[in-house]
C-alpha cells in the first residue's frame, strides 16, 4: 500500500529511501572500521614487503639486517621515522573499497531477502535462502568494488617498489585509476575479478548468513527487539 505524498515527506529519510540509507550507513560503518584498523594492515604490509625485498637482495641472512622486526616495532619505527599520520598512508583507496563493497553487499542482501526470496508466512527466513543470498551479495559487492580493490593493491605495491629502489608508477589514488584505465581500458579495472568474487562469495556466505540467522532467531525466540543490541549480539556470536 503506497503512502500519500504529503505523509511520505514527513517520514524519516531511512524510511523514505531505505536502500540509499542502508548503503550510506554501511559505508560510514566500514569507513570507521577501516580507519581504526588500517595501521595494523599497513604494518602487516610493510613487514611482508620488507621481508620479500630483503630476501631478494641478500637471501635468508638479510632477515637479521631488516630495519623493523615485529608488528609493534614496525609501527613504532614508522611513527619515529615518518610521523604518526604515516600509519594511515594509503588509507584513501582502502576506504573507497570498503564503502563500495560493504554498501553494495548489504543493499544487495536486503533486496534479495525482502523482494526476491521473501520470508515465509511465519516471518521466518530459511537458512538456504540466507546462504544463497549471502553468496550473491558477496559476488555483487566484490564485483562493484573490484576497481577500488585493484587500486588499493597497486598502491600497496608502490611501497615494495620504493624499498627496492625502483621508480614509483603512481602519484596518487586518482592517478592510479586514470593510468590503469588508460592502459587497460574498462576491463583493466576488473583484472582478477573472478578469484576475488569467489572469495567474497564464500566469506559472505558465512558472515551474512550467520549474522542474519542469529538475529532472526533472537528476535523470534527472545524478548529482544530488532535494535542495536540484537545486531551487536548477532555479530559476536
Amino acid at each position: 500500500m503506497s503512502v500519500p505524498e504529503d505523509e511520505e515527506r514527513l517520514l524519516p529519510l531511512a524510511q523514505r529511501w531505505p536502500r540509499a540509507s542502508k548503503f550510506l550507513l554501511s559505508g560510514c560503518a566500514a569507513t570507521v572500521a577501516e580507519l581504526a584498523t588500517f595501521p595494523l594492515d599497513l604494518t602487516k604490509t610493510r613487514l611482508q614487503m620488507q621481508g620479500e625485498a630483503a630476501l631478494a637482495r641478500l637471501g635468508d641472512s638479510a632477515r637479521e639486517s631488516a630495519p623493523y622486526r615485529g608488528m609493534v616495532r614496525t609501527a613504532l619505527g614508522i611513527v619515529q621515522e615518518e610521523g604518526f599520520l604515516k600509519l594511515w598512508q594509503g588509507v584513501t583507496p582502502a576506504i573507497y573499497r570498503h564503502v563500495v563493497y560493504s554498501g553494495g553487499r548489504m543493499v544487495t542482501y536486503e533486496h534479495l531477502r525482502e523482494v526476491v526470496f521473501g520470508k515465509s508466512e511465519d516471518k521466518h527466513y530459511p537458512l538456504w535462502k540466507s546462504v544463497i543470498g549471502g553468496m550473491m551479495a558477496g559476488v555483487v559487492g566484490q564485483f562493484l568494488a573490484n576497481p577500488t580493490d585493484l587500486v588499493k593493491v597497486q598502491m600497496q605495491m608502490e611501497g615494495k617498489r620504493k624499498l627496492e629502489g625502483k621508480p614509483l608508477r603512481y602519484r596518487g589514488v586518482h592517478h592510479a585509476f586514470a593510468k590503469i584505465l588508460a592502459e587497460g581500458g574498462i576491463r583493466g579495472l576488473w583484472a582478477g575479478w573472478v578469484p576475488n568474487i569467489q572469495r567474497a562469495a564464500l566469506v559472505n556466505m558465512g558472515d551474512l548468513t550467520t549474522y542474519d540467522t542469529v538475529k532472526h532467531y533472537l528476535v523470534l525466540n527472545t524478548p529482544l527487539e530488532d535494535n542495536i543490541m540484537t545486531h551487536s549480539l548477532s555479530r559476536i556470536q
